[in-house]
């Protein structure tokens, strides 16, 4: 008996080891690492066939997802809506109190509504307001993010960690689930303190590279590179570069020019070269000079590689330039804009990409988009509002009213309310209460059925039932107590407080590489065998490891929010630690002192 224990876990750790490699490395998405995990566990006899299919039957996985739509029932309604514009609203020009009252906006929302949406929703609207206050972006988009993470942690359905640690103590024999308002006073500690913190030492860490105002000043640029053509009618066509005098007359700096139809032959601006229809000027200049240019002399954008015919002469004040990011669920993410035909879809061109901490202007047709890219484009003023409904794409703006369900939102708040209180009453355990809601969110034509299909994230519900059998198989084999058993030997002589901030610590470096919710599903089960070992209160150390769970500060890969905001404020990879890195010390240190008075250890 021992042997096999011993051998499965080996192949329990061999696995988990493979799981966090390839995690960290991104080479493939968390999905399909999860997937991957799940037919190892059956391939090595380590889980059963029920067992490793189970997690798609799991109430924590029903719940999960039934949450993502009820979210997406208050957005479509306007209700979160609705809540960003009164956090607007009262804001002011204060950046300290825009601070507070934007991580307080979030924070609630988040406690009802999963964090992804709650920042996407929130996003335009703090994008927009600190445009007209003069405030850099970067200074309000990590605590967005990171409040809505803290907020999370105020309520069982406010992020999936809290659903999977009580579904976990749930599977355990005698062990008492948490109940939904459980999380609420630890919670509201840790995002109070995270608002202190940010209010009187993070913000003060926060770069200020990019500048309000123009989006010109955003992109931390004030000339835009980027490639025109010329189009029949031009007046460039048999001048030279010299001749038309573009830089003194317009404001064109020509680096090089590519000649039409000739690959990979180039010119120089000085050369005698002289222009013809199609040749391709690789430009500088400012995004006015720019807007102006393309119209008098007939120059069309070229990012996308894309050749269109020329549009007469539109009015120069149609046209304006936007800037979008990927929404959550895009389907645009992992293509390239060839692959899309941007400009024949939107309507719109493309002037750069802030992608992978890069502002790229040219040659973007071959670009692969993935989530957290921002784009500014460029085209009609109806053409940019188009994309205010387009589920692929955030326009960096308030959201028009009319877009959204109004009439909706009385039944919206009506079904949150309801939900809440089956589920704090335990009149229904969380998953049919939830499930419920999110049937009544299609019934009531708060959402249509493909919208509440739109509405889950797909990836989130496949990594969690994915990842599930292998915490199952880390019970049964013996792995969990194994590891539980390491960290008792290692630091069980400092106390079980020590023990659990041991597991935290853990947890907290975890979630940095991997989902939240991977991280609490290998993580739990090795709290509750370590609290059992010592004779503590399993409940206090889950309660840690689900706070240690939304710690993700110090990397942008650590949480989808952390990403979602990373090109919109302009933010370089250690940004996230500088400022992460001693929120994490205060949440560790507060967790040590204030958790075992809210939740005794023994």
């Amino acid at each position: 008996m021992i042997n096999n224990l011993s051998v499965d876990s080996i192949l329990v750790l061999i696995i988990l080891a493979g799981a966090v490699i390839l995690f960290v490395s991104e080479k493939l998405r968390v999905d399909v690492v999860a997937m991957i995990v799940l037919v190892a566990l059956v391939l090595t006899g380590l889980v059963s066939i029920e067992e490793a299919f189970s997690g798609f039957a799991s109430p924590a996985v029903i719940t999960v997802w039934a949450v993502f739509i009820v979210s997406g029932g208050l957005t479509r309604s306007g209700v979160a809506d609705s809540i960003a514009r009164q956090v607007v609203r009262f804001a002011g020009n204060n950046t300290a109190r825009l601070t507070v009252l934007i991580m307080v906006g979030v924070g609630l929302m988040s406690a009802f509504m999963n964090n992804i949406g709650a920042v996407a929703i929130l996003l335009p609207a703090v994008v927009s307001v600190a445009r007209e206050t003069k405030t850099p972006p970067s200074k309000l988009l990590i605590p967005l993010a990171w409040a809505s993470l803290m907020g999370g942690n105020m309520t069982m359905i406010g992020t999936p960690p809290n659903i999977l640690a009580s579904g976990i103590l749930e599977s355990y024999g005698g062990l008492e689930p948490f109940q939904f308002f459980d999380f609420l006073p630890m919670g509201a500690v840790v995002l109070t303190a995270g608002i202190v913190y940010m209010l009187l030492v993070g913000r003060r860490l926060l770069p200020e590279r990019t500048s309000p105002g123009e989006l010109s000043q955003t992109y931390q640029i004030q000339d835009y590179l980027t490639e025109v053509r010329v189009m029949e009618g031009s007046p460039l066509i048999g001048k030279t570069v010299q001749e038309a005098d573009l830089d003194n007359r317009y404001g064109l700096n020509v680096i090089h020019i590519h000649v039409c139809c000739q690959d990979n032959v180039t010119a120089t601006p000085e050369s005698d070269h002289w222009l013809e229809v199609g040749d391709e000027l690789h430009i500088e200049a400012k995004p006015d000079a720019i807007l102006e240019a393309e119209q008098v002399l007939k120059l069309q954008p070229v990012p996308d590689r894309a050749i269109q015919s020329w549009e007469p002469e539109p009015s120069r004040y149609a046209f304006e330039l936007a800037e979008v990011v990927l929404a959550p669920n895009s389907t645009l993410s992992g293509k390239t804009f060839r692959e899309i035909d941007f400009r024949s879809r939107f309507g719109l061109s493309i002037l750069a990409i802030r992608h992978q901490n890069r502002t790229l202007f040219s040659r973007l047709g071959d670009v692969l988009l993935t989530f957290g890219d921002s784009l500014l484009v460029q085209g009609p003023v109806e053409n940019i509002n188009k994309l205010r409904s387009d589920r692929n794409l955030l326009l960096l703006d308030l959201p028009k009213k009319e877009k959204r369900r109004i009439k909706k939102a009385p039944i919206a708040i009506m079904i949150l309310l309801g939900v809440l209180f089956l589920i704090s009453t335990s009149l229904l355990h969380v998953s049919i209460a939830m499930f419920i809601g999110a049937l009544l969110m299609v019934l009531s034509g708060t959402l249509t059925m493909d919208e509440a299909y739109q509405s889950i994230e797909w990836k989130s519900v496949f990594l969690i039932a994915g990842m599930l059998p292998l915490g199952l198989a880390m019970e049964n084999s013996g792995t969990a107590q194994l590891l539980a058993d390491q960290i008792i030997n290692l630091i069980g002589n400092w106390g079980v407080l020590a023990v659990m901030m041991g597991i935290f610590i853990m947890t907290g470096l975890l979630t940095e590489v991997m989902s939240n919710a991977a991280a609490t599903v290998l993580a739990v089960p090795i709290a509750i065998d370590a609290a059992m070992s010592l004779g503590a209160n399993p409940h206090t150390f889950v309660m840690a490891i689900v706070i240690a769970a939304s710690t993700s500060f110090l990397m942008p890969i650590g949480h989808q929010v952390n990403v979602l905001i990373y090109g919109p404020g302009g933010y370089k990879f250690f940004d996230y630690t500088k400022v992460g890195v001693w929120l994490n010390l205060v949440l560790l240190i507060l967790t040590a002192l204030v958790l075992p008075i809210i939740w005794p250890l023994y």
